[in-house]
């Protein structure tokens, strides 16, 4: 099996190195081709106004000056056009992707567009706590999973999301085929500072309140110290709301 792996934290960060091992115990070549610089946050967006740096960082092991989605394309379009891949991979990012997290992810993002183009695609990602990031949690159950996934097949259109939770290998009390939850407070704001000469600028900042995780969510999965699979669609019709306004549109 040919396995593509993309991440969104960039070509060095230590996620993509357990990424790769988990996938050389699913296949049997594996190709990086993964961002030159940290992209979190940038969603699936394609960078349609410079131009890609493609750089060999070694065998098998390629850095983009762009984001994940350019990555994936990358992959599939001119490293591996010629021998495409059979499953992608995306991660192991360092932090959790549940709930609306899922829609800002450059992780999630490079599964997305494995999707698009038609290939069986996967995400991954660890809760970490402190400074501890938990690498061995996911190290030590990813393979499996994506093994028993892939064994199963993909439905059309639809990509996968794992989540991994902040504890020791041993401490993992199961695997919860979960949906994507949604948190009760506002998770964003805005953090205004004053450089040296007194002008203002400001960073995005995250809210950790307190909530209540909905059952049966990612969220609920990960605070239980389980694994979350999410099963993610490309297709984001609403089919309640077709119904709702059909008679508003004739």
């Amino acid at each position: 099996m040919r396995i593509l792996i993309t991440n969104d934290d960039g070509v060095h960060a230590p996620g993509l190195a357990v990424l790769e091992r988990i996938a050389r115990q699913v296949g049997d070549e594996v190709v990086v081709v993964a961002p030159e610089s940290d992209q979190s946050g940038v969603a699936h967006s394609l960078s349609l106004s410079d131009p890609l740096r493609l750089r060999k960082v070694c065998d098998n092991h390629f850095a983009v000056k762009g984001t994940p989605t350019d990555c994936i394309i990358m992959g599939v379009r001119k490293i591996m056009v010629d021998n495409p891949p059979d499953l992608i991979l995306s991660g192991v990012n360092r932090g959790q992707n549940v709930a609306e997290d899922v829609t800002y992810s450059g992780t999630i993002a490079g599964a997305m567009e494995g999707t698009l183009l038609g290939f069986p695609s996967i995400a991954l990602s660890q809760c970490y706590a402190g400074e501890n990031s938990f690498w061995d949690c996911a190290e030590t159950h990813a393979a499996g999973l994506i093994q028993k996934i892939v064994a199963r097949g993909f439905p059309p259109g639809v990509l996968m999301n794992l989540n991994f939770p902040a504890c020791d290998p041993s401490e993992v009390k199961g695997v919860s085929l979960a949906r994507q939850g949604r948190r009760e407070q506002e998770l964003m704001k805005i953090e205004g500072r004053r450089d040296g000469r007194g002008n203002p600028y400001y960073w995005i900042a995250f809210e950790r309140p307190s909530f209540v995780a909905g059952a049966g969510t990612d969220l609920e999965a990960v605070a239980h110290d389980r694994i979350s699979v999410t099963p993610l669609r490309l297709d984001l019709t609403d089919e309640p709301a077709l119904v709702h306004f059909a008679s508003l549109f004739g």
